[in-house]
């Protein structure tokens, strides 16, 4: 099995159909790798599918996916993996994550919801990460997911992942704007948690901006500019797992191109100042 880093380094952007014209010039001085759904550009031809391929030919990428549903009840999607794997393949995506999260039932549901942090869910949800990785021949990378409500709460959020990660030897992808909304809408504090996650699992990172609904409750957008407090918790993270690959996600109001490079530039500049490789009695193990 592969290692829990991926082959990605430096500070990398989502690219959105949108962006294909307005990135075009620029190269990996600016944008060090790029990630897409692969359910967006599988089987994709024509004019797309020819500007896909001039930016996979240029730059490094990987794949975060959006249906799997990893913790649905219904089988799992053993024919997208396939083409998934056919797709990395094709144009040599260096890795796979996916949200540790259901997003389907009789059918697909159009959002991501929370699987209950029980001992069952645990090893149910695990199973189906092994098996896709048997599929995919290679390790993936699991997402913490945002959330509004525990429905069947047995153990903690932290403890479920922890669980889940170790029971399906998988890879953390861990989204650090997450970690950050998670922590005002269910009232715990960020640096606790983020001690307490097995960092030396950690594939990549992603951070975001997200939207106040409210004093106590902020909805995990991808729409707005990363906010200081998550730049301050990604601090943290590099100074406990040195610079580990991160990036930026923008899926709507995207800014101009301008902007986007501003916020990867922040990243860059955080990722010089951290340590090279993480001391020895800071590092998780698991």
């Amino acid at each position: 099995m592969s290692s829990h880093r991926f082959d990605v380094a430096g500070a990398g952007l989502g690219l959105r159909r949108s962006l294909l014209k307005p990135l075009e010039n620029l190269s990996t001085n600016d944008i060090h790798f790029m990630e897409v759904a692969p359910e967006n550009w599988i089987n994709v031809g024509g004019r797309l599918g020819r500007q896909f391929r001039a930016y996979t030919e240029r730059f490094p990428f990987v794949c975060h996916g959006l249906s799997l549903s990893i913790g649905s009840q219904a089988p799992l999607d053993t024919e997208l993996l396939k083409s998934v794997r056919c797709f990395m393949r094709e144009h040599h995506i260096r890795g796979y994550s996916e949200h540790l999260s259901f997003c389907s039932d009789d059918g697909h549901l159009y959002d991501l919801l929370p699987i209950p942090f029980t001992e069952t869910a645990v090893q149910y949800v695990a199973a189906r990460i092994r098996q896709a990785q048997d599929i995919l021949g290679e390790r993936i990378a699991i997402e913490n997911a945002s959330y509004y409500c525990a429905p069947g709460q047995e153990m903690s959020e932290l403890e479920f992942i922890n669980a889940v990660v170790a029971e399906a030897d998988c890879s953390l992808l861990l989204d650090v704007n997450n970690l950050y909304v998670n922590s005002i809408n269910h009232r715990y504090r960020a640096d606790d948690f983020l001690a307490g996650l097995p960092l030396d699992r950690v594939a990549y990172m992603h951070v975001a901006g997200h939207f106040h609904e409210a004093e106590d409750l902020r909805v995990d957008t991808h729409g707005a500019p990363v906010e200081d407090p998550v730049w301050d918790l990604l601090q943290a993270v590099y100074q406990q797992t040195g610079p580990v690959a991160t990036l930026l996600e923008r899926d709507f109001n995207i800014p101009p191109v301008a902007e986007l490079l501003s916020e990867l530039d922040t990243i860059q500049r955080m990722q010089a100042s951290a340590p090279a490789v993480a001391p020895a009695h800071k590092r998780v193990l698991v």
